[in-house]
C-alpha cells in the first residue's frame, strides 16, 4: 500500500478535476486518477471535454465562424475581402494550442491545492462496509500498485457509441475526437445523428466549404429541445447548407477504394420513401454517447449499474457502497460537463459534512451553433404530457435592436410558465449569444421565480437580454414592442 487518502477520484475530467479540487479545499488528502494521454504521449488532464469535446470544438467553431464571417456576414456591415483562405494546419494548432493551455492548467490546479494524480487506469477493488477502499492503478506500461481512500469517487465518463457496421477508424469513418483533426476539408462530409456533436461539427466544416448532409434516424428534429426553437434552428441550418434528412436509418457503411486510388464512404439508409445510397469522403457518426465502466469495477464490490449502463446513485450521488459515490457522465442525468462538475462540487462538499446541491432541473443546455442554441426546464409538449398547466410568452431577436444591428436577429425566446402561479418553468432560447443569455433564466428559475419576476427586472438597453424581458412580459400579454 503505497498511500492513504481520503478522497480518491477515479477519472480527470469535469466532473472528476472538479470534485478533487473541491475536496481538497475542505482539507481532505485527496488523489485524482486519469489515463487520457494528450498527443504528446503525456497524461492529459480534462478528459473528453478539455481534449477532444467540449473545449477544442468550440475552438473550430470559433475559428470557422471567423472564417464563414468574411464572405457571408462582413459584406452586410461594407466590408469586402477577396480570396480568404483558411491555413489547415494553423486552424488545427491553434486548437492544440488551446487544449494544452487548459490541460495544463488542471494539473496547475492540482499543483496549487495539493491534489495528489496518478497517471493510469483506476479500479475499485472489493468493498467492505467500515473498511478503507483500495484502488488498483494500472500504468499504460502494465505496472500496477494499489492506493486506499476512505471515499471513492467514481468520475469514469463517457464514451461514442459506435454502430456495428460503422467502425470507428478514424481516417474516414470518425468519432468526435477524429472529426476535430481533419487535416483537409472534406468535399462530402456525412453525418449521422443530428444531436449537439453532430450539428457542431458538421457546421465547422460546412462554414469551410463541405458538402454536409446529416442522417437522423428521429423523426423530429433535436427532439430533446423545445420544436418551436428546433423548427426555427433547422430552418436556420438548412439556409447555411446543411443538408438534414430525418426518418433516415443508416444501415450500412462501407469504405472504398476509388478508381484513382482515393477512398470515400459508401452509405446505405432508409427513410420512408426506401432504401438510398449516399457516397462521402469522411462520415462522422455521432449517435449518442454511453457510460464507461469497463474495467471501472471488480466483481466484488457491491456497485451496481443500471439498464443503460450507467452507474446507478440516489439524490445525493451515493451508490449505496459505503464510502463510494459516482458522478457526472458515468450516472443518470444530461451528459453534460457543467453538471458533472457540479456534481464534483456536491459530492466533495457532502463527504465533508456540508450541505451540497445539485438540481437537474435546472441545468442548462447549449447548441454552440449559428444560431445558438440554448434551454433550461421543461419543453411544451413535456408539460402538455404531464397535463401541468402553462402559458407562453415569446419575443424575436428581429425585434431587438442591439441583434439587429449585429446582422443576427435571427431567432426567438420563448418563456413558459405556470398558468396558475406564474412559475418559471422552462426558457428556450435559439438567436445570438443564447449560450450566455439562458444563465439569467435559471438564476430565477432554482430562486422559484416568476415570469413576472424577469418582467420587472431592469435589463439594459439596447442588449440582447431584452429579448427575455419582453418574452417574459409576453407571457401576460404586456410585451412594449411586438402585438400580444
Amino acid at each position: 500500500m503505497s498511500d492513504k487518502f481520503d478522497v480518491i477520484v477515479i477519472g480527470a475530467g469535469p466532473a472528476g478535476y472538479v470534485a478533487a479540487i473541491r475536496a481538497a479545499q475542505l482539507g481532505l488528502k485527496t488523489a485524482c486518477i486519469d489515463a487520457f494521454v494528450g498527443k504528446d504521449g503525456k497524461q492529459a488532464l480534462g478528459g473528453t471535454c478539455l481534449n477532444v469535446g467540449c473545449i477544442p470544438s468550440k475552438a473550430l467553431l470559433d475559428s470557422s465562424k471567423q472564417y464563414y464571417n468574411l464572405s457571408h456576414n462582413l459584406p452586410a456591415h461594407g466590408i469586402s475581402v477577396e480570396n480568404a483562405k483558411m491555413d489547415m494546419a494553423t486552424f488545427i494548432g491553434r486548437k492544440d494550442k488551446i487544449v494544452k493551455q487548459f490541460t495544463g492548467g488542471i494539473g496547475q490546479l492540482f499543483k496549487a491545492n495539493k491534489v495528489t494524480p496518478f497517471f493510469g487506469k483506476g479500479k475499485l477493488l472489493g468493498c467492505k462496509t467500515g473498511d478503507s477502499k483500495n484502488v488498483e492503478i494500472t500504468s499504460n506500461g502494465g505496472s500496477k500498485q494499489t492506493i486506499s481512500a476512505t471515499n471513492v469517487i467514481l468520475a469514469s465518463g463517457s464514451v461514442p457509441i459506435e454502430l456495428p457496421f460503422a467502425k470507428f477508424d478514424n481516417k474516414f469513418i470518425l468519432d468526435n475526437a477524429g472529426a476535430l483533426d481533419i487535416s483537409e476539408v472534406p468535399q462530402r462530409l456525412g453525418v449521422i445523428g443530428a444531436g449537439v456533436i453532430g450539428l457542431e461539427l458538421g457546421s465547422v466544416w460546412n462554414r469551410l466549404g463541405s458538402q454536409v448532409t446529416i442522417l437522423e434516424a428521429l423523426p423530429d428534429f433535436l427532439a430533446v429541445a423545445d420544436q418551436d426553437v428546433a423548427k426555427v434552428a433547422k430552418k436556420e441550418f438548412e439556409k447555411q447548407g446543411l443538408t438534414i434528412k430525418l426518418s433516415a436509418k443508416l444501415t450500412k457503411a462501407e469504405v472504398k477504394t476509388t478508381s484513382n486510388k482515393s477512398s470515400e464512404v459508401a452509405l446505405t439508409y432508409e427513410d420512408k420513401d426506401g432504401t438510398h445510397e449516399l457516397t462521402v469522403d469522411k462520415l462522422l457518426v455521432a449517435v449518442g454517447r454511453r457510460a464507461y465502466t469497463e474495467g471501472l469495477l471488480a466483481d466484488d464490490t457491491g456497485v451496481k449499474l443500471d439498464e443503460r449502463g450507467r452507474i446507478a446513485v440516489d439524490e445525493h450521488n451515493h451508490t449505496g457502497v459505503d464510502g463510494v459515490w459516482a458522478i457526472g457522465d458515468a450516472v443518470r442525468g444530461p451528459m453534460l460537463a457543467h453538471k458533472g462538475s457540479e456534481e464534483g462540487v456536491a459530492v466533495a462538499e457532502w463527504i465533508a459534512g456540508k450541505a451540497g446541491h445539485i438540481n437537474l432541473d435546472t441545468v442548462p443546455w447549449v447548441i454552440y451553433t449559428e444560431p445558438e442554441i440554448a434551454w433550461a426546464g421543461k419543453t411544451e409538449k413535456e408539460l402538455k404530457d404531464a397535463g401541468v398547466p402553462y402559458k407562453i410568452g415569446t419575443f424575436p431577436f428581429a425585434a431587438i435592436g442591439r441583434a439587429v444591428a449585429m446582422n443576427e436577429a435571427i431567432g426567438q425566446v420563448k418563456v413558459l410558465a405556470h398558468a396558475e402561479t406564474d412559475r418559471l418553468l422552462g426558457v428556450h432560447m435559439v438567436g445570438p449569444g443564447v449560450s450566455e443569455l439562458i444563465a439569467e433564466c435559471v438564476v430565477a428559475m432554482e430562486f422559484k421565480g416568476s415570469a413576472e419576476d424577469l418582467a420587472r427586472i431592469v435589463h439594459a438597453h439596447p442588449t440582447l437580454s431584452e429579448a427575455v424581458h419582453e418574452a417574459a412580459l409576453s407571457v401576460d400579454k404586456r410585451a412594449i414592442h411586438k402585438g400580444n
